[in-house]
């Protein structure tokens, strides 16, 4: 056994659009004169956008459609991506990709996350010569925390599950790798609220601890 493949996770473990989403929501919010609670945008985490904008058509009885409101909310949020200057790569993840890279691991990304936004951050971030290949799990059947993308990442990279590593952040993603059967390290950064690690094989604040001769003795 020795460590051949990573699967990345994306949102939360490359980099964080959460604070975009939210600002691109709260714009859309602010055009169509609702006043949307902390604790009303709260309970849409996790949820598609196509569901937080049923429920907000429903709860202020608008008479758009949620497609209506999904089309301008992208627009938002493209513009805060490729304009935000807080907007990055989580700190070191840049590093620790570089890194596997040059010591011939296979990367491999497996995202909730649809192709087209998978893409931006690629090519925003200049990621592409690193990885041997991208999942959505937006195009798949199943979604987290069903294990079918973390398998299909790892067939992608041709190598067995025992010398693959998986990169996660949240509840989901640690249940998907830990019903894969795939070591999985949970990155737990400042922004990480409310999410369940104990699955995970390993638990970092810092990728440093995720470099080969730190993890080699687990493979």
């Amino acid at each position: 056994m020795s460590l051949n493949a990573v699967l990345f996770d994306m949102d939360g473990v490359i980099v964080d659009t959460e604070p975009l989403h939210r600002k691109a929501y709260f714009k859309t919010f602010n055009q169509l004169e609702v006043a949307v609670s902390e604790e009303l945008y709260t309970s849409f985490t996790g949820a598609s956008t196509k569901r937080v904008f049923e429920t907000i058509i429903g709860h202020f009885d608008l008479s758009e459609t949620h497609e209506d409101l999904s089309v301008i909310k992208r627009a938002h949020f493209k513009d805060y991506f490729y304009n935000d200057e807080e907007f990055d790569l989580i700190p070191g993840v840049r590093n620790l990709i570089e890194h596997y890279y040059d010591n011939g691991i296979t990367l491999i990304l497996a995202s909730s996350a649809t192709m087209t936004t998978i893409n931006m951050v690629f090519e925003k971030f200049g990621l592409g010569k690193y990885f041997s290949g991208k999942i959505s799990g937006a195009d798949l059947k199943e979604s987290k925390p069903h294990p079918e993308i973390f398998l299909k990442a790892a067939e992608m990279a041709g190598e067995n599950i025992q010398n693959c590593m998986v990169i996660e952040d949240s509840t989901n993603g640690i249940l998907a790798a830990h019903r894969a059967n795939i070591f999985c390290a949970a990155y737990k950064s400042l922004h990480t609220h409310n999410q369940d690690y104990s699955l995970a094989n390993i638990i970092v604040s810092d990728y440093d601890e995720l470099e080969v001769g730190k993890i080699s003795k687990f493979f």
